[in-house]
């Protein structure tokens, strides 16, 4: 079966994905070329429902590597649900920023709290995502029509229901 959602039917859906996930996969481009990922916490920004944030510490290897190369992929997974976001990365330091985004857990990270001279935001600002979800009702669907594609030995369709995976240009 096909399904096909407009784009901002999909934004929706993606923007509701992401926004139960609370840590994403940063990658970057490494100094010797190679890919480096990394967890972090996803800083969910209630005024930007476009951008992806993270807090960070200016010195730390991350920053460098988006200084050289600012174009990064933002992955997230659960046993149901996996998204990949494609973007552009920036650093700020901006202080209102940070104090309206600040949580008390990053006081692990910065013992100095909200006024750390080392904390700073990572931005980026998404060109693509795509996602796929298999959750829910959608996701009931989902698996009926791979264990309908097992037993008649055909190739499953759901790849083509938007509600399922898609890719969104942002």
């Amino acid at each position: 079966m096909t399904t096909t959602l407009t784009d901002s039917e999909k934004r929706e859906r993606l923007k509701k994905i992401i926004g139960d996930f609370d840590t994403a996969m940063l990658v970057t481009r490494a100094e010797d070329g190679g890919l480096r990922s990394r967890p972090l916490s996803i800083v969910h920004n209630e005024d930007d429902q476009e951008g992806l944030y993270f807090s960070t510490a200016i010195d730390s290897p991350k920053v460098r590597e988006l200084e050289a190369d600012p174009c990064v992929n933002v992955c997230m997974q659960d046993k149901r649900r996996f998204v990949s976001v494609t973007g552009v990365a920036r650093h700020v330091k901006d202080r209102a920023l940070i104090d309206k985004l600040w949580s008390e857990a990053w006081k692990i990270w910065f013992p100095k709290g909200k006024d750390d001279p080392s904390l700073c935001i990572l931005i980026v600002e998404p060109n693509e995502a795509a996602y796929w979800d298999a959750s829910g009702l959608e996701g009931v669907t989902y698996l009926f029509e791979m264990a309908k594609a097992y037993v008649t030995g055909t190739k499953a369709n759901s790849d083509h229901d938007e509600r399922h995976s898609a890719r969104v240009k942002l």
